[in-house]
């Protein structure tokens, strides 16, 4: 069957059994963007159903069992007090999706307002957000306003959600703004405003739809960057407050005990690189996948 056929078969279809045709094809084609997926696959699993996966209490303290090794009893060993580090990475996977999916959402729904406004009407409106507000931000690194927030209120889920979404809505507001700027002046956006649309039907309905691919791409790996950054807080004891399981303040706890225990720093640090590695690999296939330039080179 030559590549006419193949695509004229393709065509013929339905759309659901296409688009499932593409993404196992695309899959095939980038192994490394099926590993990632199979790795956020089983971070979220262990997310979602860790009370059911996770063989004891995270917070469970056994000083009479500290510090024991990797073992049928305990598959990723103890901590210095005795707990679980299984059950404390698989509660972990809990806290890094829900801030990362948080954070992101939180953050673009910012970047959409503020870099909407801005590539829509210009003028004062794109000076006072693109030129003062985001170059504010943007003279500080965001790890240091996440940090200088958290101390400031006290660590906590929502308190840390908070900051890394004000320390990380300008990317996002500043590739809206970008994108909004080049799509209001296409001609279907210009038909809409002539036949009477509204400024919010002209965003909602004819711009914004047209800039998701750059946006999902975005997300995908600001995804990545939330579970580091909540990571590094938490190391820094400014995240989940103890005894709630996090992979930065597993890894805090176990920096002390790194030479004759390193299985308590070893399995919460696996867990950020692999959960970090999976979202950058979809990111990466993301991008390959919604840029047509890099479509049709692959396909050449």
């Amino acid at each position: 069957m030559n590549s006419s056929e193949i695509t004229s078969s393709a065509a013929s279809l339905p759309i659901p059994r296409r688009a499932s045709r593409q993404l196992l094809a695309e899959c095939k084609s980038q192994p490394l963007a099926a590993f990632g997926v199979a790795l956020l696959f089983v971070f979220v699993v262990a997310a979602v159903f860790a009370p059911w996966l996770a063989p004891q209490d995270p917070a469970h303290l056994s000083l009479s069992g500290r510090l024991l090794a990797p073992s049928p009893a305990h598959l990723f060993g103890t901590d210095e007090l005795g707990r679980d580090i299984l059950s404390r990475t698989i509660y972990g996977a809990r806290i890094s999706m829900i801030v990362a999916v948080s954070v992101i959402a939180l953050s673009l729904a910012l970047g959409l307002i503020a870099g909407g406004l801005a590539g829509f009407y210009g003028g004062w409106t794109d000076t006072l957000v693109n030129v003062y507000i985001t170059n504010a931000f943007l003279a500080l690194p965001g790890i240091l306003i996440a940090i200088a927030f958290v101390a400031f209120l006290g660590p906590g889920l929502g308190n840390l959600i908070i900051a890394l979404s004000i320390s990380g809505w300008v990317g996002y507001a500043r590739l809206i703004r970008a994108q909004v700027m080049a799509v209001k002046e296409r001609e279907f956006v210009e038909a809409a405003r002539a036949l009477g649309a509204s400024d919010i039907r002209l965003l909602v309905r004819h711009i914004f739809p047209n800039i998701l691919q750059p946006l999902i791409v975005q997300a995908a790996i600001g995804m990545a960057a939330a579970v580091l950054a909540e990571a590094t807080l938490s190391f820094l004891g400014l995240g989940i407050p103890a005894p709630a399981a996090s992979w930065g303040a597993m890894l805090n706890d176990g920096r002390s005990h790194l030479f004759e225990s390193p299985h308590l720093v070893f399995f919460p640090a696996m867990a950020v690189m692999l959960s970090v590695l999976s979202f950058n690999f979809i990111g990466d296939a993301l991008r390959d996948y919604l840029d047509p330039r890099t479509r049709l080179s692959v396909g050449m």
